[in-house]
């Protein structure tokens, strides 16, 4: 049986949600498929308070944020949840299959379709990297944020960037210890603020060092680190043994694209955005006029992009199956002016630039 619904959303994260709050107020009936066991996508295991400017939700945990939108989605007849889902095809009739738990077989004909499948870590190789106690950063945040388990008792985390700075500051509040935190680039990458608090806390931070191999017969008992020269290569003599139990690897995202590419949808490699994305326009429509996609799945950046970009890609869904929204232009550009405060300044640089390569019209 295959079940005829306006609008599909696949991906229940921040993206996802913010597309289904603007696409049920305009009056469109929403479904939502999501493979994890809560909707709310990443920001479930955000337990830090974001900040910036009242727009971003600053102030306000990421896991709050979460449940608010959830609870106002709950509260409307035309929106619908199917968790433990998990998105597995797209047919050429534009039927897209999903899979229910274990062995339900689900098919659905959507009239539009907003893709928000986030992202999926990167992993690096080196030695042991297959060794229990080896993890992701994500996979870290689901243990304490979501379970309540801590993953160890001294840990090595590699990467500087955002997601391995705030990773730390969590760990430590579990009474995990940080043993120190290496990053390859000559400089930290995520904002100061988290990394002035992690160095405030006696974290070392060292840059220009990577990991080179880990140690352990059944599980991790140390890791070896390393510095790098300017053509990214360890520097003899340079390695020092440090005493952890777990590596915490935070190297990246990258697009989670696969039912794009299944689509058909017109792709581009965009290193700026994190690899494979989806051409799309300044309504984030793809190259296919009946999906639109929205988040990390269209270039790597912040959950508050995320949901901007969801508002937009939900209103203007709405608008292309008969939606009579009311002030539709002022609605868009106002999301779109968020977006570029958002993006200004010198970090949010490389995504200004990836998104010149893919933004169309």
């Amino acid at each position: 049986m295959i079940r005829e619904v306006p609008f599909l959303v696949i991906g229940g994260g921040p993206a996802g949600l913010s597309a289904a709050l603007a696409a049920t107020e305009s009056g469109i009936e929403t479904i939502v498929l999501d493979d994890g066991l809560n909707l709310g996508g990443q920001l479930t295991k955000q337990t830090h308070k974001f900040f910036g400017s009242q727009m971003e939700n600053a102030g306000t945990r990421g896991f709050v944020i979460g449940q608010q939108m959830v609870d106002e989605l709950e509260k409307r007849s035309n929106f619908e949840a199917y968790m433990n889902t998990t998105a597995t095809g797209y047919f050429p009739d534009g039927v897209v299959t999903a899979v229910e738990g274990e062995d339900t077989f689900l098919k659905f004909k959507p009239h539009a379709i907003l893709v928000a499948t986030g992202a999926s870590e990167k992993m690096i190789t080196f030695p042991g990297n297959d060794l229990p106690g080896v993890y992701g950063a994500g996979a870290v945040q689901t243990l304490m944020n979501e379970f309540g388990v801590s993953p160890a008792q001294k840990v090595l985390m590699v990467g500087a960037g955002n997601i391995g700075l705030i990773v730390s500051y969590q760990l430590m509040q579990a009474d995990v210890r940080v043993v120190a935190i290496i990053e390859a680039m000559d400089h930290i990458g995520g904002y100061w603020v988290h990394a002035s608090k992690i160095r405030r806390l006696g974290v070392p931070i060292l840059t220009r060092y990577t990991i080179v191999e880990v140690c352990g017969k059944e599980f991790v008992e140390s890791a070896v680190i390393a510095k790098v020269d300017d053509n990214w290569q360890v520097v003899e003599g340079s390695e020092i043994d440090v005493d952890v139990d777990a590596v915490c690897l935070a190297v990246g995202l990258s697009p989670t694209t696969e039912i794009l590419f299944q689509a058909g949808v017109k792709m581009k490699y965009v290193p700026e955005l994190g690899g494979d994305v989806p051409l799309r326009n300044s309504f984030m429509r793809t190259s296919i006029p009946n999906i639109y996609i929205a988040g990390d799945v269209g270039g790597i950046e912040e959950a508050s992009s995320a949901m901007l970009e969801g508002k937009i890609a939900g209103y203007s869904a709405a608008k292309s199956l008969g939606a009579d929204i009311l002030d539709f232009d002022k609605r868009i550009e106002k999301v779109r002016n968020e977006l570029n405060i958002l993006r200004a300044g010198p970090l949010p640089e490389k995504v200004r630039t990836g998104l010149k390569k893919v933004v169309i019209e």
